[in-house]
């Protein structure tokens, strides 16, 4: 499939019942903030460059956030650290992310998730997660990657379960090198999520993702 193919495919999912239940209900319910909203209420599917060399993976859509927008990382305090990131290191045309048609667009990076529906307390199942992993797998085949940016412990040990590789101990800042075809290898790099319960505790800072970030942006930029 080919990235337009990809993105159809997550949007017409239905392999969570539970998750697009959930999507829906909140689409109907709504915050009051975002009551004159049309909320997407649907999977959010991959978002940035169709010739990415640099893959970034979340956890999954915020209720309020994404799957608000339409648009991974779209609407929501983590999208706001996320972008101003990417920007920081010319991977984003701009630090902001508000709505799917503010012009934000990205450079040689594609964002993708783990899960791809908002789930009830942002926690998918081990079930839901395994059940996405085709669209991972599906975005996973449409490029050569030169380096992956995993948000969070579930991305990281996803990546490599996909690859058949044994993970090492997640952390932030960790990176690993793990080759893909022989004489081809590729760069894993984690970074905490930037979570509201990451960021509001400083467990994560600005400066800290920023490291991260510019080692995935020189890797994708060479």
């Amino acid at each position: 499939m080919d990235f337009d193919a990809v993105n159809r495919g997550i949007v017409a999912c239905g392999k969570c019942p539970r998750l697009r239940d959930w999507c829906r209900s909140v689409a109907l319910a709504k915050r009051r903030g975002f009551a004159d909203w049309e909320y997407w209420g649907r999977p959010v599917p991959n978002f940035g460059d169709p010739a990415a060399r640099g893959l970034i993976i979340g956890l999954a859509p915020a209720a309020h956030g994404a799957n608000r927008t339409g648009r991974m990382f779209t609407g929501d305090r983590s999208g706001d650290w996320l972008y101003r990131a990417l920007h920081r290191a010319g991977l984003a045309n701009q630090p902001t992310a508000e709505s799917a048609d503010d012009g934000l667009a990205l450079s040689r990076c594609l964002i993708t998730a783990t899960c791809h529906c908002a789930p009830p307390d942002n926690k998918p199942t081990h079930e839901e997660i395994a059940n996405c992993r085709v669209w991972l797998e599906s975005t996973w085949a449409l490029q050569e990657w030169h380096a992956v940016l995993c948000l969070g412990g579930i991305a990281w040990s996803q990546v490599f379960k996909m690859l058949g590789a044994r993970a090492p101990k997640f952390g932030h800042g960790v990176e690993a090198s793990v080759e893909v075809a022989p004489g081809r290898s590729i760069l894993i790099l984690g970074s905490y999520h930037p979570s509201q319960q990451n960021t509001f505790t400083g467990r994560l800072t600005e400066p800290m993702l920023d490291d991260v970030v510019s080692r995935f942006a020189k890797v994708i930029q060479a």
